[in-house]
């Protein structure tokens, strides 16, 4: 979709989109738009119950005279309460209604109120973000039916600083491209990205100034990375795992770390999941998308840090080959893990994958984002990632991140009494705690294997997917959780800042 920033001026074709404050105030867009269409928006406003409440708009066919088409009337709420997320939510669900009505050009004039929080140009900016993210769409496996394809292909945002909003949109188009990546990523079908699939996809980063180095079975078995190879051993798809890193800072000080959880498909293995389990498990290396995504963003915005991506990257199935209940496996580490449930395989990846991160390249933190636990969705829904963390400021700036960017984490406990329950009595852990606190002993496995860096653990198992009603930023079962987050972490902490 084409976004681009204008001026206020004359009211061109299409549909024009302006705000109504709450309790039917006009804006001075809405105001010049009724003096056009010679006061329709005045007479529309007197005899409907819609006065400008967020969230709702009123379409109004545009008179004879007036070049636009139609005129939406889009409600701003309470001027105080006007931000950056109440522009996004506005232009996504403007656009929605209108993707498919016929109009080919929309366009979004929304003044900032003067009470507002933001300044024109960051609503401006925020308006095409929600527009762009509302665009989205998966329909490469579907034949799509006429009335149903998008008609709109152009989205003007007018404003009076258009200057500054196209500077400001520079940076959000690229965290949406990063997004738009890591969606497509967790809406592909098992059969079609497995492994080594997955991992050529990631040499288009290479494009962009990212170094990208894929590890096969053989370097992995040499470098001992026996948990992850030992949840992969069961399919006919071989394991791999990748190498990120971008390097934008001039100075030479130690990476960023994020690491993603890669598990293509997940039967369960041996400990096989039901069928209803395993619907929706291509969804697994939902936390390798999202590193994915984020190395885009960073790289395409020239983000001034330096930052590794890893990700680990298996298909978990249940062959003659595959990891059995009792096996005890060895980690990179030289921890050994006895196996009690080959469903419990996300920590193996991960266990290696953050060791090698620690050892290799010796970061300033380490920040894993897995599709983790079940559990997680019983504590938390699918509103907040579980947040696990052996630093205090870390957790506390995602947290911020989270809240700023529409991605909110909630921090869970860690301690030695959730310690005890993964203990083994022949091995140094097993992977599972039994039947309580489940994401708490999943974390303190992986826990473990950071060697006290500064680490975060994100389960996103309850956000990384939805699969009841669409949110109006998110129209597709793939969310693309934690680009935004994790791109704001850096930005507001770390870029510039070596």
């Amino acid at each position: 979709m084409d976004i681009s920033f204008s001026t206020p001026g004359a009211i061109g074709p299409g549909a024009l989109v302006v705000g109504v404050l709450d309790g039917g105030v006009l804006t001075e867009a809405a105001e010049r738009a009724d003096k056009a269409a010679g006061g329709a928006i005045k007479r529309a406003l007197s005899i409907g119950r819609f006065k400008g409440q967020g969230g709702q708009s009123l379409d109004i066919v545009a008179p004879a005279g007036v070049k636009a088409s139609r005129i939406v009337l889009a409600g701003l709420g309470k001027p105080e309460n006007f931000d950056g997320a109440a522009a996004e939510r506005l232009a996504a669900t403007t656009l929605g209604r209108l993707l498919a009505s016929g109009e080919e050009t929309v366009t979004l004039a929304i003044d900032a109120p003067k009470k507002g929080k933001i300044g024109a140009a960051d609503v401006a900016a925020h308006l095409a973000l929600g527009a762009m993210l509302r665009s989205y769409r998966f329909d490469h496996y579907r034949k799509v039916k006429d009335d149903e394809k998008p008609t709109v292909k152009k989205v003007i945002v007018a404003t009076p600083e258009a200057a500054a909003a196209k500077k400001a949109w520079a940076g959000m188009a690229a965290v949406a491209d990063g997004i738009f990546l890591a969606r497509d990523l967790v809406n592909e079908p098992p059969n079609v990205l497995y492994p080594e699939e997955f991992a050529k996809r990631t040499q288009s980063l290479k494009k962009l100034g990212v170094k990208v180095e894929v590890l096969d079975v053989p370097a992995m078995r040499k470098l001992g990375m026996n948990t992850l190879l030992g949840v992969g051993q069961g399919s006919t798809r071989d394991s791999r795992m990748v190498v990120m890193r971008w390097n934008g800072s001039k100075g030479k000080e130690a990476p960023l770390a994020f690491i993603g959880k890669g598990v293509c498909f997940d039967s369960g293995g041996l400990s096989l999941k039901p069928a209803g389990s395993m619907m929706g498990m291509k969804g697994d290396m939902a936390g390798a998308a999202a590193v994915v995504g984020l190395m885009h963003a960073l790289a395409k915005r020239k983000a001034r840090v330096n930052v590794v991506g890893l990700i680990g990257l298996v298909e978990n199935m249940p062959d003659g080959n595959a990891q059995r209940p009792n096996d005890i496996v060895r980690t990179m580490s030289g921890q050994t893990i006895e196996i009690l449930n080959t469903d419990a395989e996300g920590r193996l990846v991960l266990a290696d994958v953050l060791w090698y991160a620690q050892d290799r390249f010796k970061p300033r933190f380490m920040v894993n984002l897995a599709t983790l636990t079940g559990a997680i969705l019983v504590a938390l829904g699918a509103e907040n990632a579980g947040l696990f963390s052996n630093n205090d400021e870390l957790s506390e700036r995602l947290t911020k991140a989270g809240l700023a960017e529409g991605e909110p984490v909630w921090r869970l406990p860690l301690g030695d009494g959730y310690d005890r329950l993964v203990r083994s009595k022949i091995a140094d852990m097993k992977n599972i705690g039994g039947p309580h606190a489940g994401s708490i002993t999943a974390a303190q496995i992986l826990q473990k294997f950071v060697n006290k860096v500064p680490w975060a653990h994100l389960d996103i198992a309850g956000v990384a997917w939805q699969d009841g009603e669409h949110k109006p930023l998110i129209p597709s079962w793939g969310t693309g959780w934690g680009v935004r987050a994790l791109n704001r972490l850096v930005t507001d902490y770390y870029e510039g800042k070596g």
